[in-house]
């Protein structure tokens, strides 16, 4: 297997549930895991799963069939009113606007400097109703940032606490999903998203995920989500599936090349050296970095994101040089 550098395991979280009388923040599916002797680490204040039975095997599992995460600590924001469309346009550097109801959009938002406040999920569920998955780090930051941009033109509604969150991601999660959720859904095309009810409450099932492997990522209310993790590991026992940690979710992305912020990216980062410049659309219109990209753009990079190959078994840890 090809490795590439720098494979390391980054956690960023942000819990749901209460915290305990240990001072650490638990996720709704926080006794799932512990009944499956996951490895939980403590990171930032909350208890989150590395590791179920070894990282390789469930980055391999993964890549082989299905696995299931646990991404609860990711944070959701909403954007209401006429002018939502409008407003996320001149936060965002890809064009929402040019997609239909019902699709998604990975894009940066960047600081007038072009530096990348974040990435992120634009999922567009009507001209007037923007939801948006952030990263996990960032979450009071991005909601602090949309209603400074938003400048009171439209709602922006922090519903991080509302969600929890379920990736199924492997060439066999299109099946394990169409089990639970209709036989649409593995037919549904990359980067679309569909609302179902599940047990009673209203679930959003999204052909998205960090892996490069097909498959979906669920947001559903925190009532049911340990409900759903049961359904879905018992569904798809014959698909080979298994629940997977963030240490198989950080090494699977890496493999892809798939930024994660605060290590590939930052705020002194912009997407053109990142190497994710097809996200930034210049002839959309104005929006918050547009000047500094385009003179970017026009001059020439000084610098960019790479990946090398690791051919050899050596494993390069995190800050080698």
């Amino acid at each position: 297997m090809t490795r590439l550098i720098r494979c390391y395991i980054a956690l960023s979280g942000l819990a749901k549930e209460q915290a305990m009388g240990d001072g650490l923040r638990r996720t709704a599916l926080y006794d799932n895991h512990v009944s499956a002797k996951a490895k939980m680490v403590p990171f930032a204040g909350y208890l989150m799963p590395v590791q179920y039975d070894g990282i390789v095997a469930e980055h391999l599992r993964v890549r082989a069939a299905v696995g299931i995460f646990d991404v609860s600590h990711m944070g959701e924001l909403e954007l209401l009113g006429p002018k939502a469309l409008a407003v996320v346009q001149r936060i965002v550097t890809n064009d929402v606007g040019s997609v239909r109801p019902g699709k998604a959009v990975y894009t940066p938002a960047c600081l007038e400097s072009g530096g990348i406040v974040d990435d992120m999920i634009v999922y567009k569920v009507s001209d007037e109703d923007i939801f948006i998955c952030v990263n996990a780090a960032n979450k009071d930051k991005d909601y602090k940032w949309f209603v400074q941009q938003a400048q009171g033109e439209c709602e922006v509604r922090d519903r991080s606490d509302e969600f929890s969150q379920v990736a199924v991601q492997g060439p066999k999660a299109p099946e394990l999903l169409g089990r639970l959720f209709g036989s649409d859904v593995p037919g549904m095309k990359p980067f679309t998203f569909v609302r179902k009810t599940y047990k009673g409450a209203d679930v959003i099932v999204a052909t998205t995920g960090y892996t490069g492997e097909p498959g979906g990522e669920v947001y559903m209310p925190n009532e049911v989500a340990s409900t759903m993790w049961t359904e879905l590991l018992d569904a798809g026992a014959d698909l080979g599936v298994g629940p997977a940690g963030l240490g198989a979710r950080d090494t699977l992305r890496l493999e892809m090349k798939y930024c994660l912020y605060g290590n590939d990216i930052d705020d002194t980062t912009t997407p053109l050296e990142a190497g994710i410049g097809w996200t930034v659309k210049f002839n959309k219109g104005d929006f918050v970095g547009r000047d500094a990209l385009l003179r970017q753009k026009e001059e020439g990079l000084k610098r960019a994101l790479v990946a090398f190959v690791v051919e050899d078994k050596g494993i390069p840890r995190h800050g080698y040089e």
